[in-house]
């Protein structure tokens, strides 16, 4: 059943402007948690807000990743994914996800996550939150590692015109 729609433009509206501050604020101030915290009611909203089977599970996902790398953040957790697994990358959901850090390993999967949410949801407010979920998966992984936000920002280009 479709979930209703009354509030859902002002929700987004007030989830997209609380996302503009927390990253500027996360960017000056240098401190990523300010972006996830205020990325994480946009994906609770789309938790919310998802009906389908594979939107759904991707919704969950997203949710458990942001809160795992606001803890890996908070605490200060290092743990490098690529040397542990001998690998550099996998392909998820068809996506290429590069391996590294694993708090830039989190944004890079949320951001892979919107993509699948975008291209496999009908509804505009589902579609609306993809899109911010992926702009705030991107500055987090700014605000922790700029070189892998630049790696980040390509696969967002390529996939980009891959689906037009």
């Amino acid at each position: 059943m479709a979930k209703p729609t009354k509030y859902a433009t002002l929700i987004c509206i007030i989830l997209s402007l609380l996302l503009a501050i927390g990253i500027l604020l996360g960017i000056i101030l240098k401190v990523p948690w300010i972006i996830i915290l205020s990325l994480l009611p946009a994906v609770i909203y789309q938790v919310y807000r998802t009906e389908g089977k594979s939107t759904k599970w991707a919704s969950w996902a997203m949710l458990i990743i942001i809160i795992l790398e606001l803890l890996f953040v908070i605490f200060k957790i290092n743990f490098n994914l690529a040397e542990f697994l001998g690998s550099k990358g996998e392909y998820v959901a068809g996506y290429y996800v590069q391996f590294g850090d694993i708090k830039t390993l989190f944004p890079s999967l949320m951001s892979v996550l919107s993509i699948i949410l975008f291209v496999r949801t009908r509804g505009k407010y589902t579609k609306w939150l993809a899109v911010l979920i992926f702009i705030g998966a991107f500055a987090i992984v700014y605000s922790i590692d700029s070189v892998g936000f630049k790696e980040l920002l390509n696969f967002g280009v390529k996939e980009a015109l891959h689906q037009l």
